[in-house]
């Protein structure tokens, strides 16, 4: 899709919104990369998991992504035979475990969300990785002695050898002549040895090596000649440990390399999986809905809302309400330890998006938008624009329940000062070229939006100009929203049947747009209102009033008859429109609850039969005593209709009805490719067997 109209209509800031509602950093940049498509198919998937996902949530089921991380980078590195420090392979593991989690979420939810739960034949299985990495190291990353038998028993040695040292210096501590010549009484280490804080003046007194000297120069430390040796036997140990550590690490490493393309491809999924979490939590965090798509090319938006003006307000409103709050705070003193609620008439009152209702493609495939300045003209444009981006990517849309969108090959947009200072352009010739690159891309399944249509030249020029580039998206067949101030434009829709009128609402009281769209309306800029509103001589006025009527020549009355024929016909046409979305509510409501009778239905009839298989032996839950607490079937009495189940130590005698037949369910659980290796196998060797 059109990248420079992405830009215009800030589809970026569409994905922030999109990308903080994300769980991990692998959902957070897959957000930041959302793209929409123009695969209608694709759409349509991506549209069915956002629903599922936002119901899910709604029915508080919520994916346990705590834990994942993106250790893509670190796989990779695994991948072709680098080393993993422990931090990194505890942090493999945390994300591993967070897999499996994942994995049984999905597969929990699968019966009632058939497309997340698809998802979970791309999820791999590493719980052997995890379980080598587990028995090595711990939560914090350190080496466990259990490691391996070598390391276990270099250890061993080493601790024998420190305590020989430890017990050593202890003796030394408690001679006098030792005594004396201590900074403080006690040893302590520099790196790996054992040393003790000798008086700068009684150095010579003592055999040993300095290892440190104190910032002050007061205090050497010093490694005594008595435990040389066994400090040379520590430093040989130590060193031993560190080769059987790194032989350990490149083991632990080459076990994540083995299942790389299983553990890349999951991930890959994953993020996928948060991506469709944040879209879930957008839809319900901003109220969106579903939109409804047809091939048609029918555009109906109802109580429709700009995203980033929403969101703007909720900031807006979240930052006064704290200052306002704070001034309180400091002001009010609380009853009885109690804090006071007070009421303010402006500062915390939430700004809100006035909606509007739009459509195209039922009666006419374009809409030419006038009114005054600053009355919402461009805002409705970007709405409209952007919602059918937001819906082609896989987002529901803030519009009521019920609007319907094509599917566009492209949403092409000319918006704005276009001014360029590098290419020498005004914003006029900025336009033009813009609306000749709109022409080269655009087809009938496009979505055009030109803002300010004829604006930046001499009035009559940019009429005539502004009317062929009407006739020539007419030509093209795409659906098209343009705004203009210029007065022979306005009449552009009376000669072409395929065109209609539309007005923004102002308030000529306070002198501030309302920001309502009404199709069938043609806008007025109302500049004398507003001058006589400002005080402007009322003989100024007068005579501008004059002026006006004269250019404005005897057909207006006219004019004027035939706009409210349409206007009133438009009026009909949307309670027609608001009636239709009602019945197809209805009708959808009536469907899904047919479906969902057939489904019982169906899931009875295999209750039935499945109860007229049970053999004593198999398992069963019995709800009444907990779907948590499955018995098993000790005795049955079919002539009865009863059976004895075993229930932890008791047993029981229920009717057969009751009881629902536990079905374990091993779906197929495959990576990408690779099957994970099993915990401590590496081509059939352990890890004691393995040499680097």
């Amino acid at each position: 899709m059109d990248t420079h109209t992405l830009e215009l209509l800030e589809f970026d800031k569409v994905r922030a919104l999109v990308a903080a509602q994300a769980a991990c950093s692998l959902g957070k940049e897959a957000a930041s990369k959302l793209e929409p498509s123009l695969d209608p198919a694709e759409v349509r998937d991506r549209q069915a998991l956002t629903t599922e996902m936002a119901d899910a949530l709604s029915a508080g089921l919520v994916p346990p992504f705590g834990g994942l991380h993106d250790i893509r980078a670190l796989v990779r590195r695994a991948q072709v035979g680098g080393l993993l420090d422990p931090e990194e392979l505890a942090g493999i593991v945390d994300s591993l475990k967070a897999i499996a989690n994942l994995a049984a979420w999905l597969d929990r939810i699968g019966d009632e969300f058939p497309r997340l739960g698809a998802m979970r034949r791309e999820v791999g299985q590493f719980e052997g990785v995890c379980n080598a990495i587990e028995s090595c190291i711990d939560e914090r990353g350190k080496i466990l002695d259990t490691a391996s038998r070598r390391l276990g028993a270099i250890r061993r040695e080493m601790s024998q050898v420190e305590d020989r040292i430890k017990e050593t210096l202890t003796r030394m501590l408690r001679s006098n002549e030792i005594k004396r010549i201590l900074r403080y009484p006690n040893f302590t280490m520099v790196g790996h040895h054992y040393v003790l804080p000798i008086a700068k003046e009684h150095r010579g007194e003592i055999q040993g090596s300095v290892h440190r000297t104190s910032a002050s120069n007061e205090t050497v430390y010093v490694e005594p000649q008595a435990i040389a040796e066994q400090s040379a036997q520590l430093s040989f140990l130590l060193a031993k440990e560190a080769k059987e550590i790194r032989r350990i690490l490149r083991w632990l490493s080459a076990q994540v390399g083995q299942v790389a393309d299983s553990l890349l491809g999951t991930l890959e999924t994953l993020a996928e999986l948060d991506l469709i979490f944040a879209r879930g939590r957008f839809s319900l965090d901003y109220r969106h809905t579903p939109p409804d798509f047809n091939n048609d090319g029918k555009l109906s938006l109802r109580g429709a809302r700009h995203p980033l003006l929403e969101a703007l307000f909720r900031k807006q409103s979240t930052t006064v309400g704290s200052a306002v709050r704070t001034v309180l705070d400091d002001s009010v003193e609380p009853e009885n330890g109690n804090t006071q609620t007070v009421r303010t008439a402006d500062p915390t009152e939430p700004r809100t998006v006035t909606p509007i209702d739009v459509h195209l493609g039922l009666k006419f495939k374009m809409l030419v938008v006038t009114g005054p300045n600053t009355g919402g003209k461009t805002v409705a444009l970007k709405t409209v624009g952007l919602l059918a981006v937001m819906a082609q990517a896989g987002l529901h849309i803030p519009a009521n329940q019920g609007s319907q969108l094509p599917f566009f090959d492209d949403v092409l947009a000319d918006i704005g000062d276009e001014q360029s200072l590098e290419q020498s352009l005004s914003t006029f010739s900025s336009h033009i070229r813009r609306v000749s690159s709109i022409f080269a891309r655009a087809t009938e399944k496009s979505l055009i939006l030109m803002d300010e249509m004829g604006a930046g030249t001499d009035p009559a020029e940019g009429a005539a100009l502004g009317r062929a580039i009407l006739d020539e998206i007419d030509s093209v067949g795409s659906l098209a929203i343009v705004t203009t101030h210029i007065g022979d434009l306005k009449t552009y829709a009376f000669t072409n049947p395929r065109a209609e009128n539309a007005a923004v609402e102002f308030d000529l009281e306070t002198l501030r747009p309302r920001y309502r769209l009404h199709i069938g309306d043609i806008g007025q800029s109302n500049a004398l209102q507003i001058a006589r509103r400002l005080n402007l001589p009322e003989h100024l006025v007068a005579r501008a009033s004059k002026y006006l009527a004269e250019g404005q020549g005897k057909h207006l009355p006219e004019m004027e008859i035939v706009q409210k024929l349409r206007k009133d016909a438009e009026d009909a046409h949307q309670a027609a429109l608001a009636a239709q979305a009602e019945a197809d509510r209805s009708r959808d409501a009536l469907n899904v609850r047919l479906g969902d009778l057939q489904k019982q239905a169906e899931n009875d009839a295999r209750l039935v039969e499945a109860r007229a298989r049970l053999q004593p032996g198999d398992r069963v839950v019995v709800p009444r005593f907990g779907y948590d607490r499955p018995g098993r079937i000790v005795k049955l009495d079919v002539r009865k209709k009863t059976a004895t189940v075993s229930i932890g130590m008791m047993k029981w005698d229920v009717a057969i009805d009751e009881l629902i037949p536990q079905m374990i369910r091993t779906p197929e659980v495959t990576g990408p490719k690779d099957k994970p290796t099993l915990a401590g196998t590496k081509h059939g060797k352990r890890i004691d067997d393995f040499e680097e």
